[in-house]
């Protein structure tokens, strides 16, 4: 496992690049982990209709907005990405759905 090194105590691009590349890899577990959630929620919903949630979006984005602040994550950069994230997942959610529920694709 790669060593975790503040931000701070890099001094060259290869060691920054180093912990970029170590966050991307982390990154992309915890995005499978979230991935295997919207998997589930694709069979436990009875209604396509109830995949899209705009209430729950707005709370999504809400919740990481306040920890994007407090976390010193700029809202520039986090809501579009959050934003991008729950489209994905919706769009793999209603493919899923489909699939659980009607065996198309």
């Amino acid at each position: 496992m790669m060593e975790s090194r503040p931000a701070q105590q890099c001094s060259t691009m290869n060691e920054l690049r180093v912990q970029i590349d170590r966050l991307d890899r982390e990154l992309v577990k915890l995005l499978s982990e979230r991935q295997r959630y919207i998997e589930r929620a694709a069979e436990i919903k009875s209604e396509r209709s109830t995949v899209r949630d705009e209430g729950r979006i707005a709370d999504v984005i809400a919740k990481v907005l306040a920890e994007a602040q407090e976390a010193g994550l700029r809202a520039d950069i986090a809501e579009p990405v959050w934003r991008m994230l729950v489209e994905r997942s919706i769009a793999y959610e209603l493919e899923a759905f489909d699939h659980k529920h009607h065996g198309s694709k």
